[in-house]
């Protein structure tokens, strides 16, 4: 990866805490390539939540011997066995030390064991391995944010949007714009963020980031907008009802304040959900 940055919208060092659900989909040798989720996107728990960096296992040579212990890995994931899943995917890197997909699998049964530092080199070491997959740069990118570390991760993010065909890449360019705002570059987060919107009008991240800009910003009408189509784009969190009520507040609207702060109530009293601090993107 090169080290100089060249981020497609005005550059800014950014920082971020919010995390994205890591899906991985695995990819079968055939003349039709079926994918297999491994874990499912969850955006009903708030705005900035860990959902669908993606991974691709594939049968190409470097892997083609990994691939059965990746995807036992997989398994095992998927069933909530980490302490199998890590057995076995530490077989699969030690198998095929050059296979970006036993990487990757590696990665997330460290994190699954709470070995966050040991998690991020492997999703390094993928993105190494395959610098023309976006998943593998956006993972890398997801675990630098989250690590307080979010200046570095705007390059992985910008490079993973730049990779043609990348399926996800309105999600990689809403991570960029939640940790830019979270280091205060308003900016970049406004432009990454509208960027995400324009691949993707629905892209929860992006429109609870432009929400919270415009709110930030005093710039209340527009909050009031971005905030409604996130709401009516995924499931009600906490977090995103928290800042309608406030928004409202600012506009005046003590009714409507009132509205969102019950809902945000009886939410939490549901499901105890009330952490504002997440992040989503793919």
């Amino acid at each position: 990866m090169p080290r100089k940055r060249r981020l497609p919208f005005p550059p800014g060092a950014a920082a971020s805490r919010r995390v994205v659900v890591l899906v991985l989909l695995a990819c079968f040798a055939s003349a039709s390539c079926s994918r297999v989720a491994f874990l499912k996107p969850d955006a009903s728990r708030g705005d900035y939540r860990r959902v669908a960096p993606t991974v691709d296992v594939s049968t190409d040579a470097r892997s083609a011997g990994a691939l059965p212990l990746v995807l036992e890995a997989r398994t095992h994931l998927q069933a909530g066995r980490s302490a199998e899943a890590l057995t076995v995917a530490k077989k699969a890197v030690r198998g095929d030390a050059k296979s970006a997909d036993a990487h990757t699998v590696l990665a997330h049964a460290l994190e699954r064991a709470g070995r966050s530092a040991g998690a991020g080199v492997h999703f390094r070491k993928a993105a190494e391995l395959a610098p023309t997959r976006g998943e593998t740069l956006n993972n890398y990118g997801v675990w630098l944010c989250t690590q307080g570390r979010a200046a570095e991760s705007l390059e992985w993010f910008a490079n993973a949007a730049r990779i043609p065909g990348y399926a996800t890449r309105s999600g990689s360019l809403a991570n960029a714009g939640a940790c830019a705002r979270d280091a205060g570059d308003a900016a970049s987060a406004e432009a990454f963020s509208r960027e995400a919107l324009r691949g993707d009008a629905t892209q929860v991240v992006a429109l609870g980031t432009l929400a919270r800009v415009m709110f930030e910003q005093g710039r209340w009408f527009e909050a009031r907008a971005f905030s409604e189509r996130r709401l009516a784009a995924a499931p009600e969190d906490a977090a995103s009802l928290q800042l309608a009520s406030q928004i409202e507040q600012k506009l005046g609207d003590s009714d409507a304040a009132r509205r969102y702060f019950e809902r945000m109530r009886k939410l939490e009293s549901a499901d105890g959900d009330a952490d504002p601090g997440k992040l989503e993107g793919r």
